[in-house]
């Protein structure tokens, strides 16, 4: 398959690359790794009129901790460079365990966060970490600049609040706070698969090692990353035993109504994140206990 015609246009800047989408509005797609756009192209799922290519727009890539407490991450920030960052493996060791887990090599060499996440498909990893860290990105067009809560920019498989005009341009995800515990689970079919099933946990400890807070959240158990914290409530001024995991893990199965497909029915799905949940409930419990 070939994509349909389109224009092709390399902004040399923030602002021109800005103007376009404003000018062009849904006709127009935004080209960062590609890893995920042209294979849409090629098989004609996309047909944007016009293909603005970002990657000449340096300002949009790189990561930077701000004063211990939170990382700031450009838009075109590709995973490879996650992969091997040190402030991403201190500040979100979710992040950092996850990567190994997204696609293969050569497209984590492509691949860039912002893309990923403005692609917005259910099933991939970042989109649930970065709901599970409570993460905020960041939105510009040549009209205005805000900022969106993690948790309300997915809307759908493939869409996201983004408006027309506007271009994701930055994520900031919190730093791990103390005696906090991460962990980060999948099953595919094949390495590099997407997964069947994908559980993203974060877990904080207080006094005399009781739970204060925990959040979960699956990818691909619905339209959106499926966030299932509620079922963990009960863990809350608790101490994180075998009795309460198996209840949180019993409780994800019976709150989430999967999608199914033709590699793992319904009731398999509910299955893996019932399994996926205990486990990593466990390990995220036990790094909180050492963090």
């Amino acid at each position: 398959m070939k994509p349909a015609p389109f224009k092709y246009i390399a902004a040399a800047s923030l602002d021109q690359a800005l103007t376009l989408k404003a000018e062009f509005g849904d006709e127009a797609r935004f080209l960062a790794g590609g890893q995920s756009l042209v294979p849409m192209l090629n098989f004609r799922v996309a047909q944007p009129k016009v293909l603005i290519d970002l990657n000449l727009l340096s300002q949009l890539s790189g990561i930077v901790c701000e004063n211990s407490a939170s990382l700031r991450i450009g838009a075109l920030t590709r995973y490879r460079a996650l992969e091997c960052d040190q402030h991403i493996a201190q500040s979100v060791p979710l992040v950092r365990e996850a990567l190994p887990h997204i696609a293969h090599p050569q497209i984590r060499n492509r691949g860039t966060m912002g893309g990923n996440l403005a692609h917005a498909d259910p099933a991939s990893e970042l989109p649930a970490i970065v709901v599970a860290l409570g993460g905020r990105l960041r939105a510009q067009s040549m009209r205005s600049d805000r900022w969106i809560e993690a948790c309300d920019f997915f809307l759908a498989p493939l869409t996201t609040t983004l408006q027309a005009d506007e271009m994701l341009v930055e994520v900031r995800l919190p730093a791990s706070a103390k005696r906090s515990g991460s962990c980060f689970m999948e099953v595919a079919r094949r390495r590099g698969d997407f997964a069947l099933m994908g559980v993203a946990i974060v877990l904080t400890l207080g006094v005399f090692g009781r739970c204060n807070d925990v959040r979960i959240v699956l990818c691909g158990a619905g339209d959106t990353p499926t966030d299932v914290s509620d079922a963990a409530s009960g863990l809350i001024g608790r101490t994180v035993d075998a009795e309460g995991i198996d209840h949180v893990a019993a409780s994800v199965q019976t709150s989430i109504d999967p999608p199914g497909n033709v590699h793992a029915s319904k009731a398999f799905q509910r299955h893996l994140a019932g399994v996926l949940v205990k486990r990593a409930l466990g390990v995220a419990a036990e790094r909180a206990r050492h963090g």
